[in-house]
């Protein structure tokens, strides 16, 4: 082992403890958005080969921060990173699956689906321009609908959020103003609102503030018993969030191992397009501490492009086309490498 890889195998051992040696776990953080996937996949997983996923949701940033210092076997991020990125950390990734991001609501005697919000109202709720529920833009939009006079309450991830970046990514694309005076990014510098530490923290002080409002994926927006919104997409068509929305979305998606997958999906083309649809990615060392870890990890990712892709459908996300999971498995066998300079995926 060369002396670059045990420093990195000393740094892993000792940040996940001596239970990170064990051939039968693999480890990984980031990401809160693919959180319940990638549980119920370990889950089935464990159950089938014995060994055990070891998943942390800390967020986008912190699970990139993980995988840069060599901390554990695998990062995990919903903000793809750019290929100059990618060589100055000699990592490389690979999209895992597709969901979108969803506008919760806590709205007393609103239901699923009820309200109606696009770009321009979603922006000026989150700029503080639009601060109560009945204002005028928000009533044009839900003519039927009886909003309260009461004020808006705007939650925001307080963390690196990979949600956030794709939710103020869509917001930087539908919105002029709000690319000009706040723009995208893991965190921003929000004008209005109060923050919550990742997506179970979002969730809670959405669930416990009546008049409230956030975005989550679906998954735990069902699981926290909140109320989704409606979005009008960049067709100019109303459509709800679900499996089948977040697919338009991704259908016109253009992966390329030789771009290393880089692909932001919102704000796409398409009637039944959902406007703020996601990819989330795994992140990879190409000369890992752990090769037989980094192995295992691809394998898991390998078992849950063939096998995973009804528990996916059933929590609202998307599988990948299998054309683009062939092209991650080419990917790990050029980029990924043990100490021989032999590839770990075969």
């Amino acid at each position: 082992m060369s002396l670059k890889n045990m420093l990195r195998l000393a740094l892993l051992t000792s940040a996940l403890c001596a239970c990170a040696v064990q051939a039968d776990a693999i480890f990984g953080a980031g990401a809160t958005f693919p959180n319940s996937i990638y549980q119920a996949w370990g889950r089935a997983y464990k159950a089938q080969t014995d060994t055990t996923l070891i998943y942390t949701p800390v967020g986008s940033g912190k699970g990139i921060a993980e995988i840069s210092a060599a901390r554990t076997d695998f990062g995990a991020s919903d903000k793809p990173l750019k290929p100059d990125e990618l060589d100055k950390l000699k990592l490389m990734q690979f999209p895992a699956v597709i969901g979108g991001v969803v506008p919760a609501i806590n709205i007393k005697g609103i239901a699923d689906g009820q309200l109606l919000l696009d770009a321009n109202t979603l922006a000026g709720i989150y700029l503080g321009k639009i601060t109560h529920w009945n204002a005028p833009e928000l009533q044009a939009l839900n003519p039927a609908v009886l909003l309260p006079n009461a004020e808006i309450v705007v939650v925001y991830r307080s963390d690196k959020s990979g949600t956030t970046f794709n939710f103020t990514n869509y917001l930087s694309k539908a919105s002029a103003e709000w690319k000009a005076t706040v723009g995208e990014g893991l965190s921003v510098a929000w004008k209005t609102g109060v923050g919550a530490a990742q997506t179970e923290g979002l969730a809670k002080r959405l669930a416990e503030t009546p008049n409230s409002i956030g975005y989550l994926d679906m998954a735990d927006l069902q699981k926290k018993g909140l109320t989704y919104a409606r979005m009008k997409n960049r067709d100019g068509n109303i459509v709800s969030p679900s499996s089948a929305s977040f697919a338009a979305a991704a259908a016109s998606a253009k992966w390329s191992a030789e771009n290393r997958f880089y692909e932001i999906l919102t704000n796409q083309p398409g009637k039944d397009s959902w406007p703020i649809t996601a990819a989330t990615f795994i992140l990879l060392e190409r000369d890992p501490a752990l090769p037989e870890h980094v192995a295992e990890v691809m394998r898991f990712y390998d078992w849950a492009y063939r096998n995973g892709g009804e528990m996916a459908t059933s929590l609202h996300y998307v599988p990948l086309p299998e054309i683009v999971a062939n092209s991650v498995r080419q990917a790990w066998t050029i980029q990924v490498k043990g100490d021989a300079g032999k590839s770990l995926w075969q």
